[in-house]
């Protein structure tokens, strides 16, 4: 019968300690047996290297580790808790979560405390104890911050979801984590772990690659979520990495040489769909229905400004023999004003946005001319999130803002002259500033321009509805006040 040499022996141990089996005795074991099977398929004819093919391939690739569970799951009481733990948690944990989003759907009472139940089980029982059951199954050192960063990320994830979805605070912060954890440890010591195999040596270029393709599409979802500039760029240039070199390179050198599509390669398409694709819809769909809700609000506040400017204009002509009519036009005029420079501030912060840092555009096509004034095309802006404009020109203490401030004053003083003091009393906390733009300097650095814009949008058709009241009481009284 043939004998395997030491170097033959040394060969499959190295195999049998790469499937981290922790047992010495279990391990000298499997390789006593494996050996024998060998020396057994040599006896047959074959050579050393096709007779431990052929062993291999009956073996299966995870068949050592199932072996090794099954003693730990006898002889370890701590690791059968643990594994039993595992395993309830998460069953009763993704059930949760799954009824709570279709309760959430549905606008059923109970979403939110099976929602808060599903979270708390993932992430206190489940995660903590699948932890310890890898770290028996594997004690390896090196991967210990792999699964650490795993299972962090996805319990910041699932809570920042979580807080997200019940509308908590802390759920940016959470998410973020989740984000940095994932991009900065997660993904390098995956890539880390994939490079230390022997087996990868050729695969390594596309492990790199996909690995900078992951990071990108994560660093770019995440952005997305924070409503951050570069989020498109990062999700685009992640998905066409994964999708468009990573995939096709993994494949042809993987598989090309098999006459058959094998189970694996089937696994990997699906799961690459079932998580890109989902995740890139879903931000999509999130992302559309987020900004039509400010371009819906912020056109009918523009739809009602002119509504409101048309009657006004009307009102007007119906008086114009009345003994009031000179003080009436003096007040449209004032109003005029105060609305222009109400306009001028859109007008620079929709010109911030548009420039580049230091260099705002000087004509933004977005603004274009009406009959009821200037009016911008909210559906056109190129960064309708911009972050900077209401820090530069809405915060108390701007040089815009403090304009703003004095127009208004000087608008409130002179009306307040001109109408009756019960009528102005109804009136004059509509010209209240500090109801529209209430941060104090220092604040709100991540209001976006869109929410600067709405806040101006219905102090605008406020100063309208105070003006076209005041007419109408001035053309009531028949003559100057």
């Amino acid at each position: 019968m043939p004998e395997l040499t030491i170097y033959d022996i040394e060969r499959i141990a190295g195999d049998v300690r790469s499937q981290d089996i922790i047992f010495p005795h279990l391990a000298d074991e499997l390789l006593d047996h494996i050996c024998c099977d060998v020396e057994y398929e040599m006896d047959n004819g074959l050579t050393f290297v096709e007779a431990y093919a052929r062993v291999r391939q009956k073996i299966g690739k995870r068949r050592l580790k199932e072996i090794q569970e099954e003693t730990l799951y006898a002889t370890d009481s701590k690791y059968r808790i643990m594994k039993t733990t595992m395993k309830l948690s998460a069953v009763a944990g993704t059930i949760l979560f799954g009824v709570a989003a279709m309760f959430k759907i549905q606008h059923w009472p109970g979403a939110g405390i099976m929602l808060t139940l599903g979270a708390l089980i993932l992430t206190f029982l489940f995660m903590p104890s699948a932890l310890v059951v890898l770290r028996k199954e594997t004690r390896s050192r090196k991967r210990l911050i792999l699964f650490i960063s795993a299972f962090l990320s996805a319990g910041l994830f699932i809570t920042g979801i979580l807080f997200k979805i019940q509308h908590w605070n802390g759920a940016g912060p959470l998410l973020i984590l989740a984000g940095i954890v994932v991009v900065f440890l997660l993904i390098p010591s995956l890539l880390s772990a994939a490079l230390q195999n022997p087996e990868n040596a050729s695969l390594r270029p596309v492990f790199i690659t996909g690995a900078i393709g992951m990071a990108a599409f994560f660093t770019g979802f995440l952005f997305k979520i924070m409503h951050w500039h570069g989020a498109g760029i990062l999700l685009l240039c992640g998905l066409s990495v994964i999708s468009i070199i990573v995939l096709p390179w993994y494949t042809w050198l993987k598989w090309k040489d098999e006459k058959h599509v094998r189970p694996e390669f089937i696994f990997l398409i699906a799961g690459l769909l079932s998580v890109i694709m989902p995740a890139a819809l879903l931000n999509l769909n999130l992302q559309r229905s987020f900004d039509e809700g400010y371009f819906t609000n912020l056109e009918e506040q523009q739809a009602l400004y002119k509504c409101i400017f048309q009657i006004k204009g009307e009102l007007l002509a119906s008086y114009r023999d009345s003994s009031a009519y000179e003080l009436m036009r003096e007040l449209d005029s004032r109003t005029g004003g105060l609305l222009d420079v109400i306009a001028s501030v859109e007008k620079k912060m929709v010109a911030q946005a548009e420039g580049e840092p230091g260099n705002p555009v000087a004509y933004p096509s977005q603004v274009v001319q009406a009959e009821a004034g200037p009016e911008i095309r909210f559906r056109q802006l190129s960064f309708p999130f911009h972050t900077s404009p209401v820090h530069e020109f809405l915060v108390a203490g701007t040089e815009s803002r403090d304009a703003l401030d004095k127009a208004i004053q000087e608008y409130r003083y002179w009306l307040s002259a001109k109408i009756p003091a019960d009528i102005w009393n109804e009136v004059d906390r509509m010209l209240d500033i500090s109801m529209f733009l209430s941060v104090p300097a220092g604040r709100n650095k991540r209001s976006s321009m869109l929410s600067g814009l709405h806040s101006l949008a219905v102090m605008k058709n406020s100063i309208l509805t105070v003006e076209q009241y005041a007419l109408k009481k001035l053309a009531e009284n028949g003559n100057p006040l």
